[in-house]
């Protein structure tokens, strides 16, 4: 790495600029796992040249006084923080929009995954962008990012199941939805809906209900809360 013909911490900056970006745009942009590595890269010659000033018998001297190298080590230490806290601030950020995505879709991992590029902000439209933009979210993300969604989604299943399911806990009555929204909370149980996308048969309390795009249906909530959350079914 030439250290002419740029500074320590450059990368990390364009980094945090373009998270900067993706939160102004309300747009997930695809992993830059290049300006990433290169940081790490980065990294490690810092550490590299810590290391060597260390090791330099000129910046020991036998008398025991003062580093003459220390200034250099500050500074070299200072780029290594610095760069370690826009990578965790890039994750951070990045961690905390698939989590807003997840609860948008109602916890549907795979229904996530395979959304168009252009509707990682649910609900509403976004600009197309880039002819070469990628199809879909998953296309966006890194494999640990991936890992991460499902991991999450089956902590969160666990909770459902072990901590807020009636089955064998005294005083719980019924199973508590963790993934309905809580914006606009439910009036009636029952809710009339049209299908805005086709979702084949889903087994209700009525009993198994082709959803065919443009009917409607008066069906209990908690069996289509799901199909509303993820866009399969509007309420009218």
């Amino acid at each position: 790495m030439n250290a002419a013909s740029h500074q320590f911490g450059d990368l990390a900056t364009q980094l945090l600029t373009e998270s900067r970006r993706s939160t102004a745009t309300d747009t997930l942009f695809k992993y830059n796992d290049v300006l990433v590595r290169s940081i790490i890269r980065e990294q490690r010659q810092l550490e590299g040249f810590i290391q060597a000033a260390l090791n330099d018998p000129k910046n020991n001297p036998a008398n025991g006084g003062e580093n003459p190298a220390m200034p250099t080590i500050l500074l070299y230490q200072t780029a290594i923080m610095r760069n370690k806290r826009c990578l965790l601030a890039y994750h951070h950020h990045r961690i905390e929009r698939l989590k807003d995505l997840y609860w948008a879709v109602g916890g549907a991992v795979p229904l996530l995954l395979s959304m168009p590029s252009g509707s990682s902000n649910v609900g509403s439209q976004q600009t197309g962008g880039a002819a070469s933009a990628p199809s879909d979210i998953r296309s966006k993300l890194s494999p640990h990012e991936v890992d991460f969604l499902r991991s999450y989604a089956a902590s969160l299943l666990v909770l459902r199941t072990e901590a807020f399911s009636s089955d064998g806990t005294e005083g719980l009555t019924e199973d508590v939805d963790l993934l309905a929204p809580i914006t606009r909370p439910p009036k009636d149980l029952h809710v009339l809906v049209r299908v805005v996308r086709d979702c084949g048969v889903v087994s209700t309390e009525q009993g198994a209900i082709d959803f065919r795009k443009g009917h409607r249906f008066l069906v209990h909530r908690a069996d289509v809360e799901h199909l509303i959350v993820q866009g399969f079914l509007e309420e009218v």
